[in-house]
């Protein structure tokens, strides 16, 4: 794997609906892929959680799926992201914004509670 990062549980899905977002309806492995190419390919998916992630994301309603063909001609599913989900990408893009500031405020040097 070298110096990839593994994807942190929870950011899956947040990803998943951004990468729809952006481009549109994508089969799984062509959604997986763009997600490792957008990151510069720093971040390494494990595909045994992709195809779940995006099954829960279909029963929560966040995405919407259809079968076809993909670029090789072969049958796959195409997702594709819902009203809810665009209501859900938007919610869940503020507490991922929240949650890194959080953690960039601990890491920043600066005076602690002694020398304050």
């Amino acid at each position: 794997m070298g110096d990839k990062t593994d994807v942190w549980q929870g950011t899956l899905a947040l990803m998943v609906l951004k990468t729809l977002a952006t481009m549109g309806p994508q089969h799984g492995y062509g959604l997986a892929r763009r997600i490792e190419q957008t990151s510069g390919d720093k971040l390494a998916l494990n595909y045994g959680t992709v195809y779940p992630a995006l099954l829960k994301l279909e029963q929560e309603g966040a995405i919407a799926a259809e079968w076809g063909a993909s670029e090789n001609n072969r049958r796959a599913r195409f997702y594709s992201l819902s009203a809810t989900g665009r209501e859900q990408l938007t919610v869940e893009t503020g507490r991922w914004n929240r949650l890194v500031e959080s953690i960039a405020r601990v890491l920043e040097p600066g005076p602690t509670p002694e020398n304050a």
